[in-house]
């Protein structure tokens, strides 16, 4: 009997430490379709996540198959608030320049 309930307690703890991220529903629907839609390139494309002007935003870039192509940076419930890059080599997001994010993580590439 010791053995059964030490197996259990140990399978609750692995489960507990294998926390899925914490992605809204609406941003991992967003993801989903970046990746499987005509939004993302075959290479270098992206979905990475920052704080900027401390916030968590996430930075949709689609990478390497077209000139001058704008990656769109969201916030956590999924409003657009900026994009980055394209033909004016745009930096600026909410009147800041985006160079003063931090990257956390990447949450999506191929």
């Amino acid at each position: 009997m010791k053995k059964i309930y030490l197996l259990l307690v140990s399978l609750v703890f692995i489960g507990l430490s294998c926390k899925k991220d914490d992605i809204s529903d609406c941003l991992q629907q967003k993801i989903d379709e970046f990746a499987s839609g005509d939004y993302a390139c075959e290479t270098g494309a992206s979905v990475k996540q920052y704080v900027f002007q401390s916030e968590t935003v996430y930075v949709f870039d689609p990478g390497l198959c077209g000139a001058d192509m704008a990656a769109g940076v969201i916030d956590e419930d999924c409003n657009t608030i900026g994009q980055l890059g394209g033909i004016d080599g745009n930096m600026m997001v909410n009147g800041a320049n985006f160079s003063e994010a931090t990257l956390i993580k990447t949450i999506w590439e191929n």
